[in-house]
């Protein structure tokens, strides 16, 4: 199996905490991987409104016993207007010409990463997506006119990134991925292309698009460019691995302990039992009403896992109504 990196974004408050959760996860799950792990934090400068560096001295230090790599990146292009960028900027940070995955940092890892047959020559990310980008207006553009003004600005061919098995006009026929994970053999070449098409979109988007809001989409809309830009593919890997069997981006622990399967639940709650993690973790107000205090087990019995409401934010009023929602 090819040697690769991981980068995770953590800064403080949440983020921090999740970059634990993901460590221990990977330590306990996947403990022979022997790649590096690369925490990324955005230095504190004019971009940020509050100081998103990890000061905490506690979760540094753990953080480093688990073999992190904490790394300072400088925001150029975003910042706290959209900190969604950080996973673009973060990419300085990895080494150039050897091959990583990114993954968001609220993700758990459930199993062995070498179970994932990566190819880094093809790039891919996470199929876990729904038709959040973009909203069809009314006698506006449709999808292939949107999609088709993207491919055309970068000279990209659009008619080979669509997958003909859909519809016209249905939005899985388009390429279009959620940013939870992706990959590729370099980061210096996938994120100097990810801040090329991020900023040119953001700054000068086509008119197809004057209706469309790029908030907080805008790294998912280049995204899909990027990765066929490079001769990627959406099926570049077996289903069923990462957001499956061995990873789950469960995104906040209130919907992990609502959705997600019931090995997650019991990985989260054993690689947060160990003394050293908790008393860390337990800073962090949902990770100690949520699993220590065992609010999470009331939030799952409020649902049946195996016929769960069709969209999230009917999840997410539900554990709200309850007063168990936290974030």
């Amino acid at each position: 199996m090819t040697k690769f990196n991981i980068l995770i974004v953590g800064q403080a408050g949440r983020l921090q905490y999740e970059a634990i959760i993901f460590l221990a996860s990977l330590r306990h799950n996947s403990p022979s991987f022997d790649g590096k792990v690369y925490v990324a934090y955005p230095k504190f400068t004019e971009k940020w409104s509050g100081n998103p560096e990890i000061t905490n001295a506690e979760v540094r230090n753990l953080l480093h016993s688990m073999g992190a790599e904490l790394v300072e990146f400088e925001s150029q292009h975003f910042g706290s207007e959209y900190p969604y960028g950080n996973k673009i900027e973060a990419l300085k940070v990895l080494p150039e010409g050897e091959p990583f995955v990114f993954f968001d940092t609220d993700t758990l890892i459930l199993g062995d990463l070498s179970k994932v047959p990566f190819d880094f020559d093809i790039p891919s990310a996470s199929n876990k997506v729904t038709g959040t980008w973009p909203e069809i207006e009314l006698y506006g553009p449709g999808y292939t006119e949107i999609w088709k003004s993207l491919y055309d600005k970068f000279g990209l061919d659009f008619e080979s990134s669509l997958d003909t098995s859909q519809p016209d006009e249905y939005w899985r026929r388009y390429l279009y991925f959620n940013a939870g994970y992706f990959y590729y053999s370099c980061p210096k070449k996938f994120g100097d292309r990810f801040m090329e098409y991020a900023v040119a979109i953001r700054d000068d988007s086509p008119e197809a698009l004057v209706v469309q809001t790029l908030d907080p989409w805008l790294d998912q809309v280049a995204l899909p460019l990027v990765i066929h830009s490079f001769g990627g593919r959406r099926d570049a890997l077996p289903e069923g691995l990462l957001d499956g069997e061995v990873s789950c981006h469960y995104r906040l622990l209130p919907l992990l302990y609502a959705r997600e399967s019931d090995h997650a639940v019991n990985t989260l709650e054993t690689i947060l039992a160990p003394n050293k993690i908790k008393k860390v973790a337990k800073e962090y107000e949902p990770i100690k009403r949520m699993v220590f205090q065992k609010r999470g087990h009331k939030v799952r019995a409020l649902f049946d896992q195996d016929n769960l409401p069709r969209k999230e934010r009917q999840i997410r009023n539900t554990i709200k109504r309850e007063g168990f929602w936290m974030r």
